[in-house]
């Protein structure tokens, strides 16, 4: 990077005496990490941070299905083993199109250059993060004035043939947009279309930001694209390893210069991890950066006489966090939302809605404006016209056209598209039977009955939109004590206080003399509270998943709603596989007392299903715990950290004989279906029955 006035000099000191700063703090996990990785252990994580990692290798295409039923099966390997070595084999098998993805993503990385006393100095790198925005470090870009002294140069780079490209210069534009932090260390800036011509992401492409879990686990390694010392563009292709985890930044080792600040770190499936924001100098006893050569670093040694120990970066997903907080007006929020939905900030509330007024995303109660929390991880797209949100049949040759395979959903699905779902449920299926070296399925051989519109339309019926307060003004336990108010039966609290129950909340003090209904506020803080804390699930998810179970049991008219709008998309006769999830487990269980007598259940499986509270059980059509009616097998797949399924395993003898799956699913993944199916043991089953 050049050295430019003063103030940005020091502002790139001091991101590197942070950087050191959290060096040194981090020693002993360092350490540790280093430790594990001399006595052999690839990825030093958690069990848990490595099914996640391996899960979206899977997803995102990283490893073909082939190469991992052909290594991991060779040998008996239980999860945790088969979860790294899929990892592993991602580091060690590169598919060819990891190359040209690579080239793609550095299409997107652009020099960022300085105006300065009529001369251009190379100042540090960018990357575009949607069609009209690039992002790059505090440091590098400041404030909104150093921002419209710089513009960005794309292809600045050599050919295949080892000959310059043909740079495309193209304006900042920060009053458009600009955002920086000082502590997180990013700059997000608009960049100008050239002279009537395209936004530049969609001449060089840009960077899908996530900020879901599971791209990068410890020890594995990372790739670095940018302009080291204002060169000509540059790649750090994986000779390296990430070492220390922390809540906002990651350390790795690789070999990058000053002028690589700004660069996107990538992992081998060209997923942005990190923003690349500072070396890490080695220090004395005193303090002092040291140089190569042992000696105290001064001013106008330079930045590549400093003996660099590690690199720093700023992790994705705490920079999308802080942007979701920002108080914007309508375009620039707009400008946000085109880096796409895995970013989170599509349905970012900054400010309250007007009177009356209902945002897209909630569901309206008295009072209150509540977030709606999908079960399923489908998104509707956004673009291609309307498509009919009702259930879908399976092709009549799926099978052999005599057994069925019918996905049952849970609540919340009303913005969702059945065929987006569908699809989902079986990508997720699709991963499990991978694990277990079994033959993937073909969405459209599964029925989807679909109730999500139904049951949001006749929820919202009961509800007044009359006065709603944003979300910053109220706490989910507010919510809670309107669900409380509105429960036909009264039951709502008691749902509640035996979930936490079960999930080990001392049974003493003061809430438990208040009693059900007693109307004081904050009376359900303390369970909601509780549960969150015990699972995976936050405080709104809980409430409101309560809420929609309570209303279904205790309204007759929301039940047979449901009910017929299931049996609106369901086979006439043959065998059935019926594989349910969340509320549609008890909306199942109900459902088998209603099928013809021509379709015969031979498989039911039921996941994060709340069937083991005792509020739930007492009130299906067939009372209490009991063997499903006229089911031949039953499975049930459960989380710990599920808050929902809590209650599980079904321990009540009367429950009858079933097999039950305990499966760890990824964090902040507790719930959903698609990570259910994911796993071998309920995949297995379900494909054991199909193709008997």
């Amino acid at each position: 990077m050049a050295v430019t006035d003063r103030p940005y000099q020091e502002l790139h000191e001091q991101a590197a005496d942070e950087a050191a700063r959290r060096y040194q703090d981090s020693a002993a996990e360092r350490e540790r990490v280093e430790g594990r990785l001399a006595a052999g252990v690839r990825f030093p994580d958690s069990p848990d941070a490595l099914a996640v990692r391996a899960d979206r290798i899977l997803d995102r295409g990283g490893l073909s299905p082939s190469a991992v039923v052909a290594d991991i099966h060779r040998e008996a390997m239980d999860l945790p083993d088969a979860n790294e070595r899929i990892i592993d084999l991602s580091n060690e098998l590169q598919a060819w199109s990891f190359l040209p993805r690579g080239v793609r993503a550095g299409a997107t990385v652009a020099r960022i250059t300085l105006r300065r006393d009529g001369r251009e100095l190379p100042h540090g790198t960018g990357f575009l993060v949607s069609p009209r925005l690039m992002m790059t470090n505090h440091h590098v870009l400041p404030d909104e004035s150093l921002a419209r002294r710089c513009f960005a140069e794309f292809n600045a780079q050599v050919t295949a043939d080892n000959l310059p490209d043909t740079v495309v210069r193209m304006e900042l534009d920060p009053g458009t947009f600009f955002a920086a932090d000082r502590r997180l260390d990013f700059a997000l800036v608009a960049v100008a279309p050239t002279l009537d011509g395209p936004p530049p992401g969609e001449i060089f492409g840009w960077n899908r930001l996530s900020v879901q879990i599971g791209k990068l686990v410890l020890g594995e390694k990372v790739n670095i694209i940018g302009h080291p010392s204002g060169r000509l563009k540059e790649i750090a292709l994986r000779d390296n390893a990430v070492l220390v985890r922390l809540d906002d930044f990651v350390h790795y080792t690789t070999d990058t210069e000053p002028g690589n600040s700004g660069s996107p770190v990538f992992n081998d499936q060209w997923e942005v991890v990190a923003l690349h924001h500072s070396g890490v100098p080695k220090k004395d006893d005193q303090g002092r950066v040291l140089r190569k050569d042992g000696r105290p670093w001064q001013q106008g040694d330079g930045d590549d006489a400093i003996d660099w120990v590690a690199n720093e970066g700023v992790r994705i997903s705490s920079i999308l966090k802080h942007l979701a907080g920002l108080d914007l007006d309508p375009a620039r929020r707009a400008l946000l939302t085109e880096m796409g939905p895995d970013t989170g900030l599509g349905q970012t509330m900054s400010t309250a809605p007007a009177p009356g007024a209902q945002p897209q995303g909630t569901t309206a109660v008295p009072g209150v404006t509540i977030p709606s929390v999908p079960e399923a991880a489908a998104t509707a797209p956004t673009s291609g016209g309307e498509r009919p949100r009702t259930g879908i049949r399976a092709r009549a040759t799926a099978f052999g056209g005599h057994r069925h395979l019918v996905f049952l959903h849970g609540r919340d699905q009303q913005d969702n598209y059945p065929d987006e779902l569908r699809r989902t449920w079986t990508a997720g299926l699709n991963r499990g039977l991978t694990l277990a070296a079994l033959p993937p399925l073909d969405p459209e051989d599964v029925w989807f009955p679909f109730y999500g519109t139904r049951l949001h339309a006749l929820v919202s019926g009961r509800e007044s939109t009359a006065g709603p307060i944003g979300l910053d003004q109220v706490s989910a336990a507010a919510a809670a004590e309107v669900f409380a108010a509105q429960s036909p039966t009264g039951s709502y609290e008691r749902l509640l206080y035996e979930a936490a129950a079960r999930a080990g909340m001392p049974q003493n003090g003061p809430a438990t003399t208040e009693g059900f209904g007693a109307g004081l506020v904050g009376v359900l803080h303390r369970p909601l509270s509780w549960l969150a804390a015990k699972s995976d699930l936050d405080e709104w998810t809980i409430a409101t998943f309560l809420r929609d179970v309570d209303l279904y049991l205790g309204d007759g008219a929301v039940r047979q709603a449901v009910l017929d709008s299931v049996m609106e998309t369901m086979p006439a006769s043959g065998e059935l596989v019926l594989v349910t999830h969340s509320l549609g487990t008890v909306v199942g269980m109900d459902l088998l007392t209603r099928l013809p007598e021509s379709l015969d259940p031979v498989l039911l499986v039921t996941a994060g299903s709340p069937l083991g509270l005792d509020g739930v059980n007492e009130r299906l059509l067939t009372r209490g715990p009991h063997q499903p009616p006229r089911v031949c097998d039953w499975v049930n797949v459960w989380c710990p950290t599920d808050t929902v399924a809590i209650g599980c395993p079904l321990e009540d003898e009367r429950w009858g004989k079933l097999t039950q799956l305990a499966v760890p699913n990824g964090r902040e993944r507790a719930h959903k279906m698609d990570e259910y199916l994911g796993h071998p043991g309920p995949a297995r089953e379900i494909r054991g029955v199909l193709r008997a």
